[in-house]
């Protein structure tokens, strides 16, 4: 991330434009009688999320985000596509090419799911503030490929959105401007996987224009830049896809030691990496309780733990709310601190053991992107 309270270009060498919304969906907690927030003392003293809320006792707002609410991120900035003129087209290595209205896709199957993704820049630097909570409706991405026909040697699926702009793209010695397309793209066997959706709608009602309408592609389980927005084609090809937001922009490079050695990786960020944080903390009369959320890559949550100071690791309890792709909102109470300066920090496990790691092993990334680590927060009794 750039300036962690920049709104102009807060994700470092992805989002052209990030509108003020991302910075809105923390808000003041309701309290119970009794209870009082406790604040937060690792706040910066500038920090300005875009309201005139008390900006050290931050939480989610609720178990959905408000469409309002939900963060933006806009890489050719701001598009309106008409609904009466929208054609999704599908093109490429199919037997059945086709080119469908609105009403078109309206008339397949509707699926409905609750999902949560957050921005591959959002870090614990911004406070974790690009990341939202919606209940999509649409239909079935596979049950479309399926009418369309897969050739047998279509390897790649990519997404088109209707925005797009120049780009400088160098190859050897040759440097040329070429309009493009914001595009990303999924393997076969990810695309096909029954969750993934084109959607129209947004908690019940139709999709905004700045979240992407008429149609975007929403993929539970992986960071918000797979989640084509302005949807308008969806290729079939049998190589990889490797345009600005797969190949050159939103890509990880990090370290591996193999043999002694010293080998850097690079990769596209795609599926979300294991995470939590503790977003807000009460106090009622000598009992604490921490309130935050998780993240995974579709996997379900083995669990989630707190530590208090430097005390042991202990199960927070998972929400009844919580759903398969949603968020995974959490919540630990203890009784008595001493006076004087606390932390809290919470880890999460995902179904096949990966831990989200603290913030030191995170060390060799040498980018800005997928950053999970441990988040410490800091308050004073």
């Amino acid at each position: 991330m750039a300036d962690p309270v920049s709104r102009r270009d807060v994700v470092k060498g992805g989002a052209a434009f990030l509108s003020a919304a991302a910075f809105g969906n923390w808000t003041l907690p309701i309290l119970q009688p009794g209870e009082e927030v406790v604040p937060w003392t690792d706040v910066p003293a500038n920090f300005n999320p875009g309201t005139a809320l008390d900006t050290r006792t931050l939480r989610r707002e609720s178990f959905m985000t408000p469409n309002d609410n939900f963060y933006l991120v806009q890489h050719y900035g701001q598009l309106q596509v008409d609904p009466a003129t929208y054609r999704l087209r599908v093109t490429g290595l199919v037997d059945r090419p086709l080119e469908l209205t609105l009403d078109d896709l309206k008339k397949r199957k509707r699926v409905e799911e609750i999902v949560g993704f957050e921005c591959g820049g959002s870090s614990p630097t911004s406070l974790n503030r690009l990341t939202g909570n919606a209940r999509w409706a649409g239909t079935p991405l596979r049950d479309l490929l399926r009418d369309v026909g897969l050739q047998p040697h279509a390897r790649e699926i990519v997404f088109y959105g209707a925005d797009k702009g120049m780009e400088t793209v160098t190859h050897g010695r040759a440097t040329q401007e070429v309009e493009q397309h914001f595009g990303r793209s999924l393997a076969l066997d990810d695309a096909m996987k029954p969750e993934v959706m084109i959607v129209w709608e947004m908690n019940g009602t139709p999709l905004p224009a700045n979240h992407g309408a008429p149609v975007r592609l929403v993929v539970p389980g992986w960071y918000g830049v797979a989640n084509v927005k302005w949807m308008n084609r969806i290729h079939a090809q049998d190589t990889r896809y490797v345009g600005r937001f797969m190949g050159r922009d939103y890509v990880t490079l990090n370290a591996e030691q193999v043999g002694g050695e010293t080998i850097w990786n690079e990769t596209s960020v795609a599926r979300i990496r294991v995470k939590s944080m503790v977003a807000r903390l009460t106090r009622d009369g000598q009992r604490y309780t921490a309130f935050g959320y998780a993240l995974a890559n579709a996997l379900p949550l083995r669990s989630v733990e707190v530590r208090v100071d430097d005390g042991p690791w202990r199960k927070a309890t998972l929400d009844s709310q919580n759903t398969r792709y949603s968020w995974q909102m959490f919540s630990y109470s203890w009784n008595d601190l001493p006076a004087g300066g606390h932390t809290i920090v919470s880890r999460a496990v995902d179904a096949h053991g990966v831990m989200q790691p603290e913030q030191s092993m995170l060390e060799q990334k040498k980018t800005n992107w997928e950053n999970n680590g441990q988040f410490v927060r800091k308050f004073t009794i």
